[in-house]
């Protein structure tokens, strides 16, 4: 256990480097995360209802931040909130799954809504915030001594809530005063109860990082106009990690701190759902074809602790159903694939895909851990006695097997295309083709235009 000061100087300061030390990797694997999120909150525009009040109460500020998916603007604060709520709406961003966190779901939001702040800062400024942020929001997601959930907390979005303050802060331009000022402002501003995951009925925890983007960008701008919190806001007595972690681990916080960048380690998800889903789809689609499914008596998923919560044979709404093995592998296997519009009312209503998910059932391995978060095995018991497994050790879209630029680009066409107001294939190639190849010196209203 951390048990030295001036851990939050150490984040700061780092927090502050200056942006010629980050590593060329850390920039790239921030183009690709950049890329992803905005993708999947342009998809959200146009395929999630939990999303339009986030934007409509937006919709009744003038400001001069943009809406994603929209001509409308409004206040940077109420940008950062609207657009925060599209991040994971879907399921279908980014994970950090050592962690567990999202690590860039509250980030790019808050950032794009900071943007209209600096109207000159340029993709490279935003890269280096976004490098940076995604690192720390990982760092914090391993470091607390006891689970986060054993508190009774939502990990993802209260990791964030600190990340991209501090983030934010250092994209206005602050030292590393003001950006451990604005980790404090922030902390006072979060509550992210463990209720998110339990209450399966709650629209909450689809876009629960809008409150995780607006309480970065108030944070930071405060921090940028002169507020102050607390001297030790993350290792304080009653600071972060006191409060919610019971104490920090400074080997997992702060080993190999500005040479070892986590943004680099993230998965990007190829199937729109719950990362824990993705293994059971995955084993399910190399199975699909060595069997007929009129044959399949039963199905076996390997699950552990962390994926118990996964088994529900009955959703009642798309966001239960991403959060679904039965439904996902029922849906995979009779139709060949999971999409957006794998989790439509019709979908979720269909009697073949609900008998097919009442076949799967678990055999729970108590050992598994965290390390099996992207892990799962499926076995096919079929009539007459024959069986057929897959295992799925490693998911795809993890960085030992990760979805290249091109799978990315075709990702982002997907989403774009499903928008409120449509992007043209066209149009999401040029996209795709700035972000990932273009110049750090490009404006960013250039490109968020």
């Amino acid at each position: 256990m951390f048990s030295g000061k001036a851990i939050s100087d150490d984040i700061a300061a780092h927090m502050a480097m200056p942006g010629d030390r980050i590593p060329r990797s850390a920039i790239q694997a921030a183009r690709r995360a950049l890329l992803d999120a905005y993708g999947v909150m342009l998809g959200a525009t146009g395929l999630s209802e939990d999303v339009l009040p986030y934007r409509v109460l937006a919709e009744s500020e003038v400001g001069p931040a943009r809406l994603i998916g929209s001509l409308r603007t409004s206040s940077v604060s109420r940008a950062a909130l609207a657009n925060g709520a599209l991040a994971h709406a879907l399921d279908y961003g980014d994970t950090f799954d050592a962690g567990p966190a999202h690590p860039h779901a509250a980030l790019v939001p808050a950032l794009l809504a900071l943007a209209s702040e600096r109207p000159s800062a340029t993709l490279g400024e935003l890269l280096e915030a976004l490098a940076l942020g995604g690192d720390l929001a990982c760092r914090l997601s391993l470091a607390p001594v006891r689970p986060f959930e054993e508190g009774g907390w939502y990990p993802p979005p209260l990791v964030n809530l600190i990340a991209g303050a501090a983030a934010c802060a250092r994209f206005l331009g602050l030292d590393a005063d003001g950006i451990r000022a604005a980790m404090g402002l922030a902390m006072v501003q979060g509550a992210f109860p463990g209720e998110i995951k339990y209450d399966a009925s709650s629209p909450i925890r689809g876009v629960r990082e809008a409150f995780a983007a607006r309480g970065a960008v108030d944070a930071a701008l405060l921090a940028a106009n002169g507020a102050r919190a607390f001297a030790e806001p993350l290792e304080g007595r009653a600071g972060f990690f006191a409060v919610y972690g019971g104490g920090a681990s400074g080997e997992a916080l702060l080993e190999r701190l500005g040479e070892r960048f986590y943004g680099e380690e993230v998965s990007f998800k190829p199937w729109p759902s719950c990362r824990g889903t993705h293994p059971y789809i995955e084993a399910a689609l190399q199975l699909r074809g060595t069997v007929a499914l009129a044959d399949i008596d039963r199905i076996e998923a390997e699950t552990g602790p962390i994926q118990a919560m996964l088994m529900r044979h009955d959703p009642q709404h798309a966001g239960d159903a991403k959060f679904s093995i039965p439904f996902t592998v029922a849906t995979a296997l009779l139709h060949g694939e999971v999409t957006l519009l794998s989790f439509t009312p019709e979908r979720l209503a269909d009697p073949a895909i609900r008998a097919l998910a009442h076949k799967v059932g678990e055999r729970c391995n108590p050992a598994w851990g965290r390390e099996q978060a992207a892990a799962g095995s499926l076995t096919f018991h079929l009539t007459g006695g024959r069986t057929e497994a897959a295992e799925i050790a490693i998911a795809a879209g993890d960085p030992r097997r990760p979805l290249s630029d091109s799978d990315l680009d075709a990702k982002f066409a997907r989403c774009a295309a499903l928008a409120t107001e449509p992007w043209s294939a066209t149009r999401a190639q040029a996209f795709c083709s700035a972000i990932l190849d273009g110049s750090l010196s490009t404006p960013i209203a250039e490109l968020f235009d």
